[in-house]
């Protein structure tokens, strides 16, 4: 598989001259001389190196784009950028003949701990798509000193470790001081008034030094190459305190720097107290402030202080609620820096900026106390305030039902700040990322809003990157693809349709088996060696990987393996398909609701992988630490995709696109991008059971669901599954799970885990019991992979290009 690109390296000679230099130019010795991670470092700074070039050559034409996002979930970027860049080939070969295998080389590489679950991946696959498709991209966000946490299991619990991903360096990123900017929080703002015309400047309060690192963003094709461009934090001078010092009080000394340097330690910290609050506020006007200082330098380099047509050359894109400061703030920056004119200042901001939601769910949506805001943020807040007054005097009165769309969205309310309203109001398009989605957010989340402008709304639904999850996490079904339809779709992932007459071919069919059992043992090592849980390649490999949330009901997926693992001891008749179930995800490390199911699952595995009575029949692993780099070994070996939420919670998902892609059959319900996934593959060749949107909000509405209903029901099948997690059965690890069954049980089962019970289960047994039929398997299996076009992020930013961003126009 090549792209047609600038080639980086011209032979495989070229490959070897080059980087023999590079070991001396990077390491000071020769590649003999360097271990394993040395010599990764010198390849990746190799390529990084040539990356650069490739960029500073040759710019994109055009409106420029910057994608906020708080989270850029890269993964490792040396085998994606080789493939990009076409010589994969060569550098293998290459890398042989030093007697280094290139596999051995990129398994040294960490995943950057720069984002979490999709959001932060979805903005990834974006700044991919964007660099192939030549738009002229780049992404703002967070430098993390550490991330998110490294999970490792403890006698079934998650456990939290320090990421240390900077560790041996970050060969990509390059510090540039040149460009570093200065963000003020706290302080007061001070009125000031000369011949009539008046003005306002924040005095006191900490100054922090917002310095960029920046990333190089390798488009397929190696042509277009991007900058995402990450922040860290540095005081802006040094404030060390010499007595403390000298008299022995070193915390003291330095705390003004740890205090500052904390906004960019680590992603997400810890929310439940009030400074792990304030320190997220922090981090989230640090990326956004810093990155609009310097759009607004580059533009005024450009085009000079045309304020005005800022719209027109720059499209500044704002990845759910995190940026939504990103209004207020140009405003800011525009009105006291640049002397721009309130109203037009407002003007410019909303035809500049588009707003992105991953929120069904009115109570997750992000809201700060006004009172913490203003303390932090005072001049920011005027804005906001000024902005929410006129708001809400201009309101059109002349509606029966103005007062109920006011409260609604107004930007202020109740003591809080509503980030989403705020983003809202601040943007000339907001989208959902599924059909679904989108109408929920049109008919419920932001019905008040969509009444008032429903030309802003608009549906994107989400795509991946299909070269990294297809092209590098599976290399023999991508070998066996281009083989048999050419390497056109590496570019076009439409071209995938083309492998819709394989489905039928009985020597394609037996290929693709062949490379799905590849990555099953591939997975089944990596399990083994990280876990020591044993699967049997023979087995459905059944996978559930994604965050942890109450909604997306892994503890669903959890009663199907209790209730199979009853079943098989209680009924010797009971013959289900052996299968091997497949977790993994993190849990926030506030979210005490989902670290107990992680601790569940971990807690049945012991059970049933312990009990020779079931262990051909049903396995149980939990892979830890759950990332880019594992996520790209569990995908191309999955049977069964598990997407479980309950309809109407889950806006898009990705996972779903992933699985499906690498011909895994869908398990879900009619959810999310399920929606559009089972319309694209047909009915045949998915599952889908439980309630559908409607019926759950028409079930919330009646009032009359009543877990002990479901229990009381059937007290052999499901009341037992429910008792089993506080009568010991599950104690042996670490006890029972008394706040999951008072979940269930006593706060009446929000996520509907026991009315969907029955319908999971059947068609879990429903569709394994069509995997005796190979072909007719593969054929689905097939028909996932050749439909999956569609959901390929190239796709997505086409459409963000066109409808939202207007690039070209």
């Amino acid at each position: 598989m090549t792209a047609k690109n600038n080639r980086i390296f011209q032979s495989k000679e070229d490959f070897l001259t080059q980087y023999r230099d590079a070991c001396e130019t990077f390491a000071g010795k020769g590649f003999e001389e360097l271990n394993d991670q040395e010599r990764y470092y010198v390849l990746a700074s190799l390529v990084a190196s040539k990356a650069k070039n490739v960029r500073a050559a040759a710019r994109p034409e055009g409106k420029e784009v910057y994608y906020f996002s708080l989270e850029f979930l890269i993964g490792p970027l040396l085998d994606n950028y080789l493939l990009n860049f076409g010589v994969r080939d060569i550098v293998e070969e290459g890398c042989n003949d030093l007697g280094t295998p290139l596999d051995r080389l990129l398994s040294q590489e960490v995943d950057p701990g720069l984002g979490n679950g999709g959001l932060g991946r979805l903005a990834a696959c974006f700044m991919d798509s964007m660099a192939a498709l030549g738009i002229n991209g780049n992404g703002n966000g967070m430098r993390y000193r550490y991330g998110l946490f490294k999970q490792v299991i403890k006698e079934g619990r998650q456990v939290e470790k320090m990421d240390n991903w900077l560790e041996h360096g970050f060969p990509w990123e390059t510090r540039k001081n040149e460009s570093a900017v200065i963000v003020q929080f706290g302080g007061n703002v001070v009125r000031h008034e000369e011949n009539g015309r008046y003005w306002f400047t924040q005095e006191g309060g900490d100054l922090v030094k917002a310095v960029p690192y920046d990333v190089p963003i390798v488009g397929y094709g190696g042509k277009t190459v991007n900058n995402l461009r990450l922040w860290s934090a540095e005081p802006a001078e040094e404030n060390f305190d010499l007595d403390a010092f000298n008299a022995g009080d070193y915390a003291k000394a330095m705390k003004f720097r740890s205090d500052v340097e904390a906004i960019s330690q680590i992603l997400y910290p810890n929310d439940s107290g009030e400074h792990g609050r304030i320190l997220r506020l922090k981090q989230e006007y640090l990326f956004v402030s810093a990155g609009l200082q310097t759009i607004l330098r580059t533009y005024e380099k450009k085009f000079g202080p045309k304020w005005e047509d800022l719209g027109k050359h720059v499209a500044i894109h704002t990845n759910d609620t995190h940026p939504a400061m990103c209004g207020p703030e140009l405003m800011r920056i525009l009105v006291d820096d640049k002397g721009v004119d309130f109203d037009l200042a407002f003007k410019i901001a909303q035809e500049t900026i588009s707003y992105t939601n991953h929120t069904v769910m009115p109570e997750a949506l992000e809201k700060w106390p006004i009172n913490t805001f203003r303390a932090l943020l005072p001049r920011t807040y005027m804005f906001i305030e000024e902005i929410d007054r006129r708001y809400r005097e201009s309101f059109p009165h002349d509606r029966d039902n103005w007062q109920d769309l006011l409260a609604q969205t107004a930007i202020l309310w109740d003591g809080q700040v509503r980030m989403a309203n705020l983003s809202v109001i601040f943007s000339h398009s907001v989208n959902g990322v599924s059909a679904l989605h989108t109408g929920i957010l049109e008919a419920e989340t932001l019905h008040g809003f969509y009444e008032l402008t429903p030309e802003k709304f608009n549906n994107k639904t989400n795509g991946i990157s299909h070269r990294r999850f297809l092209g590098n996490a599976n290399p023999s079904y991508a070998r066996l693809i281009s083989n048999t339809i050419g390497d056109g779709w590496l570019s076009d992932a439409n071209e995938l349709k083309k492998l819709e007459p394989y489905a039928d071919d009985a020597s394609f069919l037996e290929e693709f088996e062949k490379a799905k059992l590849e990555n099953k043992r591939r997975l089944a090592k990596y399990i083994a060696d990280t876990t020591g849980v044993e699967l049997d390649t023979s087995m459905v490999f059944d996978v559930q990987v994604k965050r942890f949330h109450a909604y997306k009901r892994q503890l669903l997926n959890v009663f199907k393996i209790l209730d199979l693992y009853n079943r098989i001891i209680s009924d010797s008749s009971f013959q289900p398909r052996p299968t091997a179930f497949v977790f993994s995800g993190k849990a926030a490390q506030s979210y005490t609701f989902a670290k107990e199911v992680i601790r569940l699952i971990n807690s049945v595995a012991e059970v049933v992988n312990s009990d020779a009575r079931v262990n051909d029949k049903i396995r149980v692993a939990f892979v830890p630490n759950f990332a880019v780099s594992s996520a790209q070994l569990i995908y191309p070996a999955a049977e069964i995709s598990e997407q479980i939420s309950w309809a109407g919670s889950e806006a898009s998902g990705t996972s779903n696109m992933k699985l499906m892609m690498n011909g895994a059959i869908t398990l879900g319900t009619y959810d999310g991008a399920n929606v559009e996934i089972c319309k694209l593959v047909g009915e045949d060749n998915i599952k889908i059971f439980g309630l559908r949107t409607e019926e759950v909000e028409n079930l919330r509405a009646s009032g009359k669901y009543w877990a002990w209903d479901a229990y009381n029901a059937d007290r052999p099948r499901l009341g037992r599954i429910v008792d089993e997690l506080t009568d010991g059965t599950l104690a042996h690890l670490s006890g029972n799970f008394e706040s999951i069954r008072d979940e269930l049980m006593v706060n009446n089962d929000h996520d509907l885990v026991l009315k969907d019970f029955y319908s999971y289960v059947s068609a879990w047994e429903e569709l394994t019991a069509s995997y005796a039929d190979r072909k007719a398997w593969n054929r689905s299996a097939v028909l996932n992979t050749a439909r999956s076009g569609y959901f390929s992020s190239d796709r997505t930013i086409r459409e963000y290009a066109n409808d939202i961003w207007h690039i070209g126009d």
